[in-house]
């Protein structure tokens, strides 16, 4: 496994030849961060992303040794508005099937968009701002979204923590290409996610981002400007974050 790792502004980016080798790289530094910070907290807030372009990391994850994870609360990043509440895309439904459900964290705090917009978004606020938020394990869209937010509803310095947003074609046309919704139209048009701030207030940010379809906005985040037209620029700007990408995403071998 070869990998290189450089850096652009504060933010640290490890490549790897392959994307299993990225996950699983990915998965041993955050399971070493959350051992390190249980050694000196009693309980951590951990806030997860829901794409296949986690997968690898969540696997490693899950079957990592020496985590209590009866000390930490789950949360994620966002969620579809007006999905069933069964239904296989729902992120809730992803990241249990995932992790949540293997490693019985001591919360697990999920969107509910049934509850109403509004509701759902005042009931997650007030969740979040009960404690600060340890880990982020993220990932970078297409557009090169943060969570659902796309470049024309991302906000640097918006002053909600959760909101609701309508998806532009980009992002809904990457749920088709990562085999979670058959057609473009059963893509629900709008979703509530956590806003930028609020998961650059993370103390520690983790960042997963495989595959040729994320080429472009990976080159945006590393040698672009730092703007809302790739909201993940701003992670050059976050004192503790670390993207790992696989050569397919970088383009080029690590």
């Amino acid at each position: 496994m070869k990998t290189t790792v450089g850096q652009v502004d504060a933010l640290r980016v490890c490549v790897f030849d392959t994307r299993q080798a990225m996950g699983a790289a990915a998965g041993k530094d955050i399971a070493d961060k959350i051992r390190e910070l249980l050694a000196k907290k009693e309980s951590l807030r951990i806030i997860f992303a829901a794409a296949p372009s986690q997968n690898e990391m969540l696997a490693f994850l899950a079957s990592a040794d020496g985590i209590d994870w009866s000390r930490i609360d789950v949360f994620h990043m966002d969620e579809y508005v007006g999905l069933p509440t069964n239904a296989p895309q729902r992120f809730a439904y992803f990241l249990t099937t995932k992790l949540f459900a293997n490693v019985a964290p001591r919360s697990v705090n999920l969107i509910d968009d049934t509850l109403g917009a509004d509701a759902a978004c005042q009931r997650y606020k007030e969740l979040l701002e009960q404690g600060p938020i340890d880990i982020v394990c993220l990932g970078i869209g297409e557009n090169g979204h943060l969570a659902f937010n796309d470049p024309p509803v991302a906000d640097f310095d918006d002053p909600e923590v959760i909101k609701r947003v309508e998806l532009d074609d980009i992002c809904r046309q990457q749920q088709v290409n990562d085999g979670c919704f058959a057609t473009f139209n059963d893509v629900p048009k709008e979703a509530l996610t956590l806003t930028i701030p609020t998961l650059l207030s993370g103390h520690h940010l983790f960042c997963v981002v495989p595959g040729k379809t994320k080429r472009q906005a990976v080159n945006a985040v590393l040698t672009g400007p730092i703007t809302t037209d790739c909201p993940a620029s701003i992670l050059r700007q976050h004192a503790d974050c670390t993207l790992y990408v696989d050569a397919d995403s970088y383009g080029q071998p690590a």
